[in-house]
């Protein structure tokens, strides 16, 4: 008799061009490159199903243009049955909208809380490429990724929630290093 693995579900959010279908490739262990030269922006949600050897993940892909992003908080609720955590994307290499995918995630941690939905985050800072501090326009990024993301993001999500922070990149087929967690997820 073979052991039924539990269903997962999962949400994966981010501003639009932060790379979140590239993550879900990744995990899907899709690497031919083609695919991820031939991504187009998500428009609306997809799910995608992803059998581990532990579970049966549903990964919920949010398009994440603005026009997408409006209706996902208005309709929240329609997305959080049986949710089990959320994964949020930021491009690190966007420094520039910075604060509007933390307004994003920010709105997203409120409407968590005010109907009472408790799940892990985790934040993936994305497109931390190798190298990518070979870029003058990057050669700081660790500090700016410190002080302006991961000490905000450390503040915004409330004690009773688990979150982990990770630098990922997609180039060594989804790396990730933790940099921060609170709660044992």
């Amino acid at each position: 008799m073979t052991e039924s693995k539990s269903l997962k579900k999962i949400l994966l959010m981010g501003l639009d061009n932060s790379g979140k279908t590239s993550i879900l490739l990744s995990l899907k262990e899709d690497t031919n490159l083609l695919s991820f030269l031939s991504l187009k922006p998500t428009k609306g949600l997809k799910i995608e199903s992803l059998d581990t050897s532990q579970y049966d993940l549903n990964i919920w892909d949010f398009g994440g243009q603005e026009q997408y992003r409006e209706d996902y908080l208005v309709n929240f609720y329609k997305y959080t049955e049986l949710l089990n955590k959320i994964i949020y994307v930021i491009d690190v290499q966007d420094i520039e909208r910075y604060d509007l995918a933390l307004e994003y995630l920010q709105n997203i941690i409120t409407l968590l809380a005010r109907d009472r939905i408790i799940v892990d985050i985790t934040v993936f800072l994305h497109k931390y490429d190798p190298n990518l501090t070979k870029n003058p326009k990057f050669e700081n990024i660790s500090n700016i990724v410190n002080e302006k993301l991961v000490n905000r993001i450390s503040e915004m999500i409330p004690l009773e929630y688990n979150f982990e922070i990770f630098q990922t990149t997609i180039y060594t087929v989804f790396e990730q290093n933790l940099i921060k967690k609170r709660g044992n997820q």
